[in-house]
């Protein structure tokens, strides 16, 4: 029987995700998921490596944020809520 990790990683290698399609896949919290993939990041193989699109705001598109794989709650440029999450991928 896989660990949710190992489940997330499986998933991450098949395609780029973010938290939330994650979260659904999986039947998991979005919070949660941010924690794992953390722990995933950590742990993949030699050979593969953890890809990051980086979160982005929707509205004036600053991409600069210091903590990639998290979704923060606002932009620092605009102040807007609209931020798009990231996605990752394991290739």
């Amino acid at each position: 029987m896989e660990t949710t990790r190992q489940r997330i990683a499986d998933t991450l290698r098949e395609g780029p995700a973010t938290a939330s399609d994650l979260g659904e896949a999986l039947s998991l919290p979005t919070p949660v998921v941010y924690d794992h993939v953390e722990h995933v990041s950590r742990s993949v193989d030699g050979e593969a490596e953890l890809l990051v699109a980086p979160p982005e705001c929707r509205d004036c598109g600053f991409d600069g944020f210091d903590d990639p794989i998290n979704e923060p709650s606002r932009c620092p440029e605009c102040k807007s809520e609209r931020i798009e999450e990231p996605a990752f991928v394991i290739r």
